[in-house]
């Protein structure tokens, strides 16, 4: 499994976004907006890859000049528990401290909660609502 880097509107960029349609907002309803997608232009997108194949994807939102946010992460249902998702968040933990941020947050959703935390990410407040499903805000200390 390679993790790298992905750059916006490239083959791959296309691969991340359908990606994360399938997994996080068609289950929902929901789709992207030409809007949502043009404003990941300034976004660290990442994505681990078998070959040509992405096996899973996350990004990163510079929210100021120490802290930085976790979005879409996302891996197919047959590839989860196979340590994707732990390989992402150590690719993604390690560029953002490269970067020099200090803190790493993220809207998590209720049923991710488990895995982040066994990442070292804690709960930093209440259950809210967002795209219709229970979130709850995390973060870890880089």
């Amino acid at each position: 499994m390679a993790l790298r880097m992905i750059d916006h509107g490239t083959r791959e960029y296309k691969q991340m976004v359908h990606l994360r349609n399938e997994m996080l907002r068609k289950p929902l309803g929901l789709t992207f907006t030409e809007e949502e997608l043009e404003q990941e232009k300034d976004d660290i997108l990442m994505g681990a890859f078998e070959d040509d194949r992405l096996l899973g994807c996350c990004l990163l939102t510079p929210m100021d000049a120490g802290a930085v946010r976790l979005r879409q992460m996302a891996v197919p249902n047959g590839m989860q528990g196979k340590g994707v998702g732990r390989a992402l968040m150590i690719f993604a933990e390690n560029v953002a401290r490269d970067l020099g941020y200090k803190k790493l947050s993220m809207h998590a959703r209720k049923t991710a909660v488990g895995f982040y935390q066994k990442l070292g990410y804690s709960v930093t407040g209440e259950e809210f609502m967002e795209v219709t499903i229970p979130h709850y805000i995390m973060e870890k200390s880089l």
